[in-house]
């Protein structure tokens, strides 16, 4: 053999393991950049969402649902920040039939049950008596996991500007709220587009 030839078969068999691992460097990076990307959404729309609210609003709406919801929007009752609260009853959490508040002075509270019992029907509701009563400003009550889908459902029932003030939400269901919350904000946005 030909001392050219001994060469070109001692480079070819090397030429032939880089490429894999450059394949491989490539789809690890890839997975590395999407898993990051997700990591920052996930981030971005569930665990941090905008939220906060003016000194007052027209109402104050609370969904139902997990977390210190009905604290939170009692709190702000009787802190006066809103002349109406409107609380959620749409789900196990609520004994049906009992009272979903106490009087609040100077405070109409307004009690219901969504139809369908989702953030869907709570929204079209709040969206409802918004425009029954003129509305122009909404606080939204929910827990930080729900917040994107929950102002998302809401804007598309009520033109007005809607704050959020997030409830408490105990550590051991943040795993089980953020992968809920994947799936009903893709629902969301792209099957439920309409109030």
């Amino acid at each position: 053999m030909d001392e050219l030839e001994i060469e070109t078969r001692r480079v070819l068999p090397g030429k032939r393991r880089r490429a894999p691992r450059r394949r491989r460097r490539i789809v690890v990076g890839a997975i590395a950049v999407v898993f990051i990307a997700f990591v920052a959404l996930t981030a971005y729309l569930f665990v941090w969402p905008e939220q906060g609210m003016p000194a007052t609003v027209d109402a104050i709406v609370m969904m139902d649902g997990t977390g210190s919801r009905l604290d939170t929007t009692l709190d702000l009752g009787w802190a006066h920040r809103a002349p109406v609260l409107v609380i959620s009853r749409g789900s196990a959490y609520w004994g049906h039939g009992s009272v979903c508040a106490p009087k609040i002075p100077r405070v109409t509270v307004i009690c219901f049950e969504p139809n369908p019992a989702t953030t869907q029907g709570e929204a079209e509701f709040a969206g409802r008596l918004a425009r029954l009563y003129h509305w122009k400003t909404i606080a939204l009550v929910t827990t930080t996991p729900q917040d994107t889908r929950a102002r998302l459902r809401l804007e598309r029932c009520f033109s007005g500007k809607i704050y959020l003030v997030t409830a408490p939400l105990p550590k051991l269901d943040w795993p089980y709220e953020l992968a809920y919350e994947w799936g009903a904000t893709l629902k969301a946005f792209f099957v439920q587009r309409a109030c």
